[in-house]
């Protein structure tokens, strides 16, 4: 998910949209589903362009493995 170089104020330090989708291998769509349910990954726009930062997607995968290890640690008990 590399789109060049970070500066000191962050810019380029982003994702698009679509560049999420095909990093994880899923559509477009189950990120906007997955952001309505406000499970998704926090982004911002510019313009119509809806953007990530690397921190946060990598904030966001961290929280659904965690979640991911709770609801199977609670299965196992």
């Amino acid at each position: 998910m590399d789109s060049g170089g970070i500066s000191e104020s962050g810019l380029g330090n982003d994702v698009s949209l679509a560049e999420l989708a095909a990093e994880l291998k899923v559509s477009v769509q189950t990120i906007y589903d997955l952001r309505s349910k406000g499970r998704g990954p926090h982004g911002f726009r510019v313009g119509t362009q809806l953007r990530f930062r690397k921190s946060e997607i990598d904030a966001w995968v961290e929280r659904m493995e965690q979640a991911d290890e709770q609801r199977h640690a609670g299965g196992a008990a």
